[in-house]
């Protein structure tokens, strides 16, 4: 009796335990983080647009360079300004290392970026600082590559009636056009130059 009372309680125990990994995340989260990652992260990829001086461009040009790539729009209230100046002090502050950078401003609203669009706006925020567009099927192609949502949504307040939502991402990419590592708008400027400083 005793001996069939231990075996019900032992399977109750089992069954408790099963339960608490197929509905709680801690312990299969824990498990996870020890396990060891494998693979790179699939962002980046073959691209084909435009510069902001009109010349056609794809990722093959920067090969050989590193590249910070930020997805954005020039008529961006806040968030994309706040990104590229983040970009533009961690250049700044990264010195001589920075030459090896190129940082790249690619456009998801590419109806009104254009080169000319673009050439008025980047050069406000760091010299080497390039702009690229294309035509929307061409910027959808990098947006994809590089794993990035845009989306146009309905905005009153805006001249054109419309604005982007959009991923706010700093892509730090190497020098065969590779992600190595991410960044946001809100990342500190000593943070990123201490990455950049670490190139090699």
């Amino acid at each position: 009796m005793n001996f069939r009372l231990a075996a019900v309680a032992l399977v109750a125990v089992l069954a408790g335990g099963l339960v608490a990994l197929a509905v709680l995340p801690g312990p299969r989260e824990q498990v996870a983080n020890v396990l060891p990652s494998t693979g790179k992260a699939l962002v980046g990829g073959p691209f084909s647009l435009v510069d902001h001086t009109g010349k056609a461009v794809t990722d093959k040009d920067f090969r050989g360079r590193y590249m910070l790539v930020y997805f954005g729009f020039t008529h961006c209230p806040d968030v994309c300004p706040s990104g590229l100046q983040v970009v533009a002090a961690a250049l700044d502050k990264a010195g001589a290392k920075a030459e090896q950078i190129t940082p790249l401003l690619i456009t998801v609203d590419p109806e009104r970026d254009t080169p000319e669009q673009l050439a008025s706006y980047v050069p406000s925020f760091h010299p080497r600082l390039v702009g690229l567009t294309g035509t929307p099927e061409q910027v959808a192609a990098a947006l994809k590559a590089y794993r990035v949502y845009a989306k146009r949504v309905d905005d009153p307040k805006s001249s054109a009636g419309y604005t982007f939502d959009h991923t706010s991402l700093i892509y730090l990419m190497d020098r065969n056009g590779e992600y190595i590592a991410h960044f946001t708008h809100a990342t500190s400027v000593d943070r990123i130059a201490e990455r950049l400083a670490k190139l090699q």
